[in-house]
């Protein structure tokens, strides 16, 4: 839990690891609060705003958008929680997204790539977690679906 929550909370180093992270400039860090801007760019859309990231080490990293011209609203949490119980080197990860698009549009294409891009962002900081910290002690998997608000 730790180790997800140390790569989740690295907000001024996504640029080196989260795809189409253009720009992640943290200018608030405190224990429990951290504000950032961030760019986010994958074509045809690029999206520069600010995020309120709420964190409650190890358990939590939730962001929410704000001051974006591309949602209505953004946000994202992570939770973390104990694995299996003979191996402490695992956790639970609960990845939620919601979203809504000021346009149509936007909204539209979303639909066509939304998941492959949630798949994308997961492995991101999963392989993050192990360049960090060592190969992972057991294999990751699913265990339900990817739903998206829309």
């Amino acid at each position: 839990m730790e180790q997800m929550f140390n790569v989740v909370s690295d907000v001024e180093n996504y640029t080196s690891f989260v795809p189409f992270c253009k720009k992640s400039d943290v200018f608030l860090k405190q224990p429990t609060r951290m504000r950032a801007d961030l760019e986010i760019g994958f074509p045809p859309v690029v999206e520069r705003y600010t995020s309120d990231i709420t964190l409650r080490q190890p358990t939590l990293v939730k962001a929410e958008c704000t001051e974006g011209k591309l949602f209505n609203h953004l946000q994202t949490v992570w939770k973390f929680s104990p694995g299996l119980t003979d191996n402490q080197q695992t956790c639970i990860i609960d990845f939620f997204v919601s979203f809504e698009f000021r346009s149509v549009l936007h909204s539209q294409l979303a639909h066509f790539f939304f998941n492959e891009l949630i798949r994308q962002m997961e492995n991101a900081f999963i392989q993050e977690v192990a360049n960090r910290y060592g190969k992972a002690s057991v294999k990751s998997r699913m265990l339900k679906n990817v739903h998206f608000n829309s």
